[in-house]
């Protein structure tokens, strides 16, 4: 079906499975109609942005579209779940027994780990069933809604801190809304506390230069670090090595770890750069969620600086609820290793997860008894910045060491990984290796070079960008995305952590 405006042919149909959503192309920041969908949004923003309750609403229609393109009919859940805990948090805060909050708390915790546990993991609780019960129960035909596992613990979160005294529920369901679907944030986070962002939403908006220096650098750099560097490493190289580890050497795989270390934190820290990029420009601030983690030197250090907005929400409602470090030396180990445990099985429905969450527990338990035992004994560092370099080295490896539990789709595929790794290295394949991919490495290299550059960098091209006319900003900004769609993948590539 078509008509003609004009000379101009509009074609209804095409029109039409445009702006609905389609499974196999859902509404994305890397895809081609997010660029179309964000700047309609920042036209429409640019004459209601001073008033308030119409800014408010004008958000929730977009962050509620956005949703639908991105997961379907499934978007209804996020708008179910803002309902449920709106109620409850205000029946906790009004509520004066303690036994009563507590009942009330109890059971908005188990209306939103159920919902989660329900699609998320389900079909992993009866494939253990049918393991060890020789069962038949057939797995049931669930797709796990996009985003739920962001937007559960923004829930919990906030009613856990109603709870505690520590923050007082909005009056408006409407402020509530906004802040449990604002768009950039909504699919992949980060995790953003009710406590940061609620006292934003109706303050007036001031964006000022720096702050569209901040943003367009945080999107460009996340853009780039997601479609130039995260895909083109994954497709052209990565994912032949984990899909079929046992027909790889020993150096093609560990070169395949190191890929895929950089993969994941171009993808997911890209994705973030550009949700707080997008929220600088619309005059909200959310905080950092990642600091150049493969720079740390500890393992606790990294995970100061890795995914900070969940691991910060894990320490603050998981590890500090089993009693953190206040109950004794073995038990502040063993919080560790539950909430890291936790943490795994957060990210998927797999004994892959849980391996890795472990081995990362295990870690931060024996680097707390480390600096225990240094404080003890009243050790001292012969040279700081060598002791550092061993750090960062050893601990970016273990890191690395751990990919292969989260990336390999079976714990037969991380064995391959391994045996390879240390039956069948093969180190003189490497020159030829590089010869075949020059390119993959030349990219890989270059995403290593530019997460070790100091922060000033970052600092000077974004005082740069703040002495740029708009046009210039413009012109850099459509030129980037130009060269970005000539470097682009012919299919778009899913985000990694679009999965959790």
């Amino acid at each position: 079906m078509s008509f003609s405006i004009g000379n101009t042919d509009i074609d209804v149909d095409k029109l039409i499975s445009q702006l609905t959503y389609t499974a196999k192309e859902p509404l994305l920041f890397n895809s081609g109609f997010f660029l179309f969908f964000f700047a309609i949004f920042l036209v429409g923003y640019q004459f209601l942005y001073k008033r308030k309750l119409l800014r408010v609403i004008y958000f929730i229609l977009f962050s509620l579209y956005f949703f639908y393109k991105a997961c379907g009919f499934y978007f209804g859940f996020v708008l179910l779940s803002a309902i449920i805990d709106f109620g409850l948090s205000n029946w906790i805060y009004h509520c004066k027994t303690k036994w009563k909050r507590k009942t009330i708390l109890v059971f908005s915790i188990i209306i939103n780990l159920g919902l989660l546990f329900y699609f998320k993991y389900t079909n992993f609780f009866i494939e253990i069933m049918n393991d060890f019960s020789s069962g038949q129960i057939k797995p049931l035909n669930l797709i796990l809604p996009i985003g739920i596992s962001f937007y559960t613990f923004e829930n919990l979160s906030y009613t856990i801190d109603v709870y505690r005294g520590k923050f007082k529920p909005v009056k408006s369901f409407f402020d509530y809304c906004f802040f449990l679907t604002f768009f950039p944030k909504l699919v992949m986070g980060p995790i953003v506390r009710a406590s940061d962002f609620i006292p934003q939403i109706r303050k007036d908006i001031f964006v000022s230069e720096m702050d569209i220096a901040k943003g367009l650098y945080l999107i460009l750099g996340g853009l780039f670090k997601k479609v130039v560097i995260s895909d083109y490493i994954y497709v052209n190289y990565v994912q032949y090595i984990f899909n079929d580890p046992a027909h790889h050497s020993g150096i093609e795989c560990l070169m395949g770890i190191y890929g895929y270390a950089m993969v994941i934190y171009c993808d997911f820290s890209g994705y973030s750069d550009m949700a707080i990029g997008m929220a600088k420009w619309m005059g909200f601030t959310i905080n950092i969620n990642f600091d150049s983690p493969y720079q740390s030197s500890s393992i606790t250090e990294f995970w100061r600086r890795w995914h900070i907005s969940l691991s910060s929400w894990l320490k603050d409602y998981l590890y500090i609820s089993l009693g953190g470090n206040r109950v004794g030396k073995v038990r502040q180990y063993l919080n560790l290793m539950i909430t890291m445990l936790l943490g795994g099985l957060w990210h998927g429905a797999s004994f892959n997860f849980i391996v890795w969450g472990g081995m990362h527990g295990l870690a931060l338990a024996l680097d707390k008894l480390r600096v225990s035992l240094f404080s003890k004994f009243k050790l001292q560092i012969f040279n700081y910045r060598v002791f550092k370099f061993i750090g960062i080295f050893i601990t970016f490896h273990f890191v690395c060491f751990c990919w292969i539990f989260f990336k390999a789709s079976s714990f037969r595929d991380a064995g391959i990984i391994l045996t390879q790794l240390f039956t069948n290295f093969n180190g003189s394949a490497f020159v030829p290796m590089v010869s075949a991919y020059y390119s993959v490495f030349g990219v890989m290299l270059l995403g290593y070079i530019i997460h070790f550059i100091p922060k000033s960098y970052q600092y000077f091209s974004e005082l740069v960008l703040s002495k740029i006319t708009i046009f210039g900003r413009i012109l850099i900004l459509f030129i980037f995305i130009w060269i970005v769609i000539q470097v682009k993948q012919a299919d778009q590539v899913m985000p990694v952590y679009l999965q959790f």
